[in-house]
């Protein structure tokens, strides 16, 4: 199945006010769900080996990737610390424990400042700069990208 056919079928879909659709053919696998205004789609191959399940929100266009969020006028001066992979961040090791950085903390050069889990393994994520925590810009338990800030840093 082509992805205009794809599309097609989402958009119909869409327009029916169905909740849920599954399609499945010896060749191809669709399930479309829809959580509030917007579908998502999975879709699968029936091929000798698994095939990736992909998964998206429509409409692609008006979704953002990474939440933009407005910075003060005095963020010139602003250190930006990234995540360096794919993972799901996590401000402490577990829900018992506080935050390895919270706002307003100082943090030094190998001061951990979150883990990041990626692949079932917890990546502790050090800080290479000496400041000041001004803003955490990734709500705790969510999905991070390569290279997606993590926290403002104010240096000292």
């Amino acid at each position: 199945m082509e992805t205009k056919e794809i599309q097609k079928l989402i958009d119909f879909i869409a327009q029916s006010g169905l909740d849920e659709v599954n399609i499945e053919t010896t060749d191809l696998k669709i399930k479309v769900k829809r959580y509030g205004s917007a579908p998502v789609v999975s879709v699968a191959s029936a091929q000798s080996a698994p095939a990736p399940v992909y998964t998206s929100a429509l409409p692609v266009a008006s979704a953002p990737a990474v939440p933009v969020a407005a910075e003060p006028a005095a963020s010139a001066n602003l250190i930006t610390i990234k995540s360096p992979m794919i993972g799901t961040f996590y401000r402490a090791s577990n829900p018992e424990t506080p935050a390895f950085a919270s706002v307003g903390d100082e943090i030094v050069p190998g001061k951990t400042v979150c883990v990041i889990e990626a692949m079932k393994l917890f990546n502790e994520i050090e800080s290479e700069i000496s400041g000041r925590i001004v803003k955490v810009l990734v709500e705790n338990a969510t999905p991070v990208e390569f290279d997606q800030p993590l926290f403002l840093v104010e240096p000292i």
